[in-house]
Formats: structure tokens, sequence, C-alpha cells
């Protein structure tokens, strides 16, 4: 069983930047592969970023593709993603999220922390 909880979110104006965080319990992080996804009002639950257990293989939604970074410290049992030029329309709850594969697919994925808002102001 791991236990997800995320920080980080907040408001920030468009262009601005965020770090969001992602902290595991246990002992067996470094299993799972990991990802970021993010869903906004009245929209499906869309992937924004997933890393591998080494963390060498990382995967992006085209739309945060040059603006996002997802990395992880297994010493610190964190993943982390990283925002930049924040845009509206990144604007969600965004959840971390564990599983065997780093895959795009939400129900590939056996664990889900509660979420973070991010708004982006105009």
């Amino acid at each position: 069983q791991v236990q997800l909880v995320e920080s980080g979110g907040g408001l920030v104006q468009a262009g601005g930047s965020l770090r969001l965080s992602c902290a595991a319990s246990g002992r067996t992080f470094s299993s799972y592969a990991m990802g970021w996804f993010r869903q906004a009002p009245g929209k499906e639950r869309e992937f924004v970023a997933a890393i591998s257990r080494s963390g060498v293989r990382t995967y992006y939604a085209d739309s945060v593709k040059g603006r996002f970074t997802i990395s992880r410290d297994n010493a610190k049992n964190t993943v982390y993603l990283q925002m930049n030029s924040l845009k509206p329309e990144d604007t969600a709850v965004y959840a971390c999220a564990g599983g065997n594969s780093a895959v795009t697919i939400p129900a590939a994925y056996d664990y889900w922390g509660q979420g973070t808002q991010v708004t982006v102001s105009s």
C-alpha cells in the first residue's frame, strides 16, 4: 500500500511557475512508476507527465511538453512536477499516481493522491 500526498498548488499569474510535490509513504516508492494527471471542471482527467521507476525515462502530454518537467527523488520518496510558462488553460486539480508502468492511461495506476489545485490567472 502506498499513500500519496500532493503539495505546492496555488494561484499564479500566466507566465509564472509552480513546483508540485508528491510525497509517498512506504519503503517501496522506487518500485513504482509515477504519473501526474489533471482534471479541470467539467472535463475528463487528463494525462500530464509520467516517469519510470529509476527516473531515466519521462513522458509528457503534447500540451505541456517544453514547459513542464517531471522528476523524482527515490531517497526522499517524492516525485515533482516543475511547471513553467503557465497558461490559464493549465488551471485544474493536479493529482499524482503510482503504478507498474509509466503510461498515459489513468486506469493503469493503482494509487492516487487527493490532488492539489492549480489556478492560473490571465
